[in-house]
């Protein structure tokens, strides 16, 4: 009889512990950078259209380059490959803090910087899940999943906050470079730990090109169940994804609740907490397994939950629904990401994981057409419910054609 899974198995792994807690700081510190770089380009060139463009600059790279960067993370140490990424994040931070100092900001030089942090992003995704992998085994792969999710959610939840008071606090120059030590300790740990992320797979490092990334992608689509979960998670990020936060404004003055600006305090802590309590609750009962049905199940709990918040004129209810909506976003997405990681051949994990990436995180630009420009055009409340309908029928075609004879 299999021994049950352990709960906060990945915490208690103590190679593992350490990443997790850097993981959240990395996060964490990506969110500060966004709240303050966002707020210093509305003060100086006041356009909705640069606004518009680091939406799309931070996932268009996952869209483009996740596969590329998944065959980096199967070829090389993906200690290196994340360290990378941090390195490229940090000198982001500090090319902004330089033209923040020096008053010699210019369109251009954001859109760059925009584009280099988004590419920082997709670089570090594909390595970060063959390093829990290499962490824990596959027995307690769900966990550290889970877990390395739960604390990417808490650094997108106090991001917000820890960037607001630097900026306060000390200004956008001093608080964009205060921002870079958040960075250390995960390349700093890097160093020290012994697993590379191909430590309990041994086999023959592929090339990286385009034509063995091509051979990967025509022989992941005999796999049904790992073009089903893909497929899921590119649903939720194509219809729903980035988009729900970009129109909460709009939500919280229509829901109404008194004070606009605490009412939309209040939903974006709600949207963020829901996958924090997901985590903490699913490594509580270890009770959900990593499968097509869970991972179709939680998704569409996302969607139903979406179309509930779209439509309704409650305000209590919609934080209810946000909050269940991020328990079951978390659970959808650390599911699917579990199956396909479980799913892939160990020679090719890497690059699996970027066409996961492509889907899961690429696709999130999607969601500003289907609510965004659908928005302008029948309402923001519409679009989101028209999106979130979409998301459950899509979820449900995906897993016919996972489950089906």
């Amino acid at each position: 009889m299999p021994r049950p899974p352990r709960r906060f198995a990945a915490l208690r792994n103590k190679d593992c512990r350490p990443y997790l807690f850097g993981a959240g700081l990395a996060m964490m510190a990506d969110n500060v950078e966004h709240v303050i770089t966002y707020w210093v380009l509305w003060e100086k060139f006041q356009s909705p259209a640069l606004a518009g463009f680091a939406v799309i600059s931070h996932w268009l790279p996952f869209l483009l380059l996740s596969v590329w960067f998944g065959s980096l993370a199967d070829r090389y140490d993906c200690r290196r490959v994340i360290q990378a990424a941090q390195v490229l994040f940090m000198g982001v931070s500090a090319a902004w803090g330089i033209l923040f100092l020096t008053d010699t900001l210019q369109v251009w030089h954001a859109g760059v910087l925009l584009v280099l942090h988004g590419i920082a992003g997709a670089l570090w995704g594909p390595g970060e899940q063959l390093m829990l992998h290499d962490f824990v085994g596959p027995d307690e792969l769900p966990s550290a999943v889970r877990l390395n999710a739960t604390f990417r959610s808490l650094g997108v939840l106090f991001g917000p906050v820890v960037g607001s008071v630097l900026l306060l606090g000390l200004g956008p120059t001093a608080g964009i470079f205060v921002n870079i030590a958040f960075y250390l300790p995960l390349t700093l740990f890097l160093f020290r730990t012994k697993f590379t992320g191909h430590t309990r797979d041994a086999h023959v490092r592929p090339r990286v090109g385009v034509l063995e990334s091509l051979r990967v992608l025509r022989e992941l689509g005999s796999n049904r169940t790992l073009v089903a979960m893909i497929a899921v998670a590119g649903l939720a990020s194509f219809f729903v994804g980035a988009s729900l936060q970009s129109a909460m404004p709009i939500f919280a003055t229509d829901l109404g609740a008194g004070d606009a600006g605490l009412a939309y305090g209040v939903l974006l802590f709600a949207n963020g907490a829901g996958g924090v309590l997901g985590g903490v609750l699913l490594e509580a009962t270890t009770r959900l397994r990593p499968t097509v049905r869970t991972a179709v199940v939680a998704t569409g709990i996302y969607g139903v939950t979406s179309l509930g918040f779209a439509v309704t004129g409650s305000y209590p209810l919609a934080v209810v629904l946000l909050l269940v909506g991020g328990v079951a976003h978390l659970a959808s997405m650390s599911i699917t990401q579990t199956v396909v990681q479980l799913l892939s051949p160990p020679a090719d994990r890497g690059r699996v994981l970027g066409v996961y990436g492509m889907s899961s995180g690429g696709l999130r630009a999607g969601s500003g057409f289907t609510v965004g420009l659908l928005g302008a055009a029948v309402g923001v409340h519409a679009s989101l419910a028209w999106s979130a309908i979409a998301l459950c029928v899509g979820t449900a075609v995906a897993a016919w054609y996972a489950l089906r004879d």
